[in-house]
């Protein structure tokens, strides 16, 4: 019995798309560390504790 050919690896398709996830990752990690994205996290779509609400009386 002759050997099989070896594997020839991955179809070049996933190595592509290996490349970009990786890429994209890098670059979400970059953003959050540099700060470029601006302010993160729940607080960013509340309103500022400085600005009240129409009927409402600041303490």
């Amino acid at each position: 019995m002759a050997n099989p050919p070896p594997y020839p690896g991955a179809p070049r398709w996933v190595k592509i798309a290996g490349i970009i996830a990786i890429i994209l990752v890098l670059l979400v990690i970059a953003v959050v560390f540099t700060g470029v994205g601006g302010p993160h996290g729940p607080g960013r779509h509340l309103p500022s504790s400085s600005v009240t609400e129409p009927g409402t009386q600041q303490p």
